[in-house]
């Protein structure tokens, strides 16, 4: 099928930063591509405020319906959010399909959504997302579109009767309940079981899914696009020596993400906040990254996740034309791709970690094997050394403040 064309609108308003305007096209862009779509033209118009009933003004509008005619174009794409008369009245004066940047986004989600949680939340999202703006929009909406923004997980016709959408709301958000509880039953049983948890997180397209599948050999979806990763991975790894972690690899922020999405999300977003350490990843080569991750602690911070220990990774070094200079300490410039820079992203996470723990020297008899296995999964052993002549192991390490097997020590 070929792609849709389209057209992108925007409104400059006096306050907004002219780089943070054009990255938020730039941005808009590449999210029409990821859902199949080629933007053939980008209109902007710079107003002191957006007009209330078109978005843009009329004189705008007659120039963005010559373009339409000329270009044969199927789509208009605004990159704010618009109301329900906004998009009424667009699409009666442009003659052809409009949806708003959170429209666009909530479509690549549903292609993306893989697992019945996903499906569920993203689901959520555009009912919750369309509910205000059913008004004028005819006797019903196809939930089997054909085209970007007409996607969902939904295989059904659904009437736009405000009660009927209430009620399938209700009903996920039931259904999602019970997965959210069952999802803080199985993060339980791994805090009782005591294993240390890292978070991948950071901007969309970052290089987070490329990492995660090299330090643990997996090969979950890994493409050159926004989103490519909606449903959180648990893998689980180990350190040079031997402790073992979860490695969870996490949904890729970004700004302005549509508030419903937010909302819908916020269960496998709860996985970051589980986290003992993050790896904040960042596109080292993008010129935009300094927003980007300012975005990306914004959202850690809604999420109170901001005290979380972190490192953050400027990935993609065989892309950098010029040295990155670090906004977050501590930091590391890697590429994904390179195995040694794996390696030393491993190692730079053990000595992070035992520059944070506290130290211990125990004495155990070879009779305490059990416990001897349990301090090297558990924690990071740096010597262990067997002494014939008192037939005693010595072990020395570092531990987390709050583990279990401080009171064993102890004792």
């Amino acid at each position: 099928m070929a792609d849709e064309k389209i057209v992108v609108i925007a409104v400059k308003k006096p306050n907004q930063d002219e780089e943070r305007f054009a990255s938020s096209l730039q941005e808009l862009t590449s999210l029409s591509h990821t859902a199949g779509g080629d933007v053939k033209q980008i209109m902007t118009q710079k107003r002191d405020r957006i007009h209330p009933a078109t978005y843009i003004g009329s004189g705008k509008i007659k120039e963005i319906r010559s373009i339409i005619d000329e270009l044969d174009i199927d789509l208009v794409i605004s990159n704010d959010e618009l109301s329900a008369g906004q998009l009424r009245n667009l699409a009666s004066l442009l003659g052809v399909r409009i949806i708003d940047r959170s429209q666009l986004i909530l479509d690549i989600f549903a292609m993306r959504a893989r697992t019945k949680e996903g499906k569920l939340q993203v689901e959520l999202a555009q009912l919750e997302y369309a509910l205000p703006r059913l008004r004028g929009q005819g006797v019903e909406m196809s939930r089997l579109g054909a085209g970007i923004g007409t996607r969902g997980p939904g295989e059904t016709k659904l009437e736009t009767d405000q009660r009927h959408i209430r009620r399938r709301i209700y009903d996920i958000k039931k259904r999602l309940e019970t997965v959210v509880k069952q999802r803080e039953q199985y993060r339980k049983r791994r805090k009782t079981k005591d294993v240390f948890q890292i978070a991948i997180v950071g901007y969309t397209n970052a290089g987070k899914s490329t990492l995660f599948n090299r330090l643990t050999h997996s090969n979950s979806l890994e493409e050159d696009q926004l989103f490519a990763t909606l449903d959180p991975l648990t893998r689980k790894i180990q350190l040079p020596a031997g402790l073992q972690v979860l490695i969870t690899d996490t949904v890729g922020f970004l700004q302005d993400l549509p508030t419903a999405l937010i909302a819908a999300f916020k269960s496998t977003l709860e996985e970051v906040t589980e986290a003992d350490f993050l790896l904040h990843v960042v596109d080292g080569s993008h010129p935009d990254q300094d927003q980007q991750q300012d975005t990306v602690m914004q959202l850690l911070k809604e999420l109170n996740a901001q005290s979380i220990p972190m490192l953050t990774v400027y990935n993609k070094k065989d892309l950098l034309k010029q040295d990155v200079i670090p906004i977050n300490q501590p930091h590391l410039v890697i590429s994904a791709y390179e195995s040694s820079d794996v390696v030393r992203l491993v190692s730079t996470i053990e000595r992070l970690l035992k520059e944070a723990w506290q130290r211990y020297n125990v004495k155990l008899d070879p009779d305490q094997g059990k416990l001897i296995h349990q301090l090297e999964k558990e924690t990071i052993v740096e010597h262990k050394i067997f002494d014939e002549m008192t037939n005693i192991f010595q072990v020395y390490g570092y531990m987390r403040h709050d583990h279990p097997l401080n009171r064993i020590l102890e004792e």
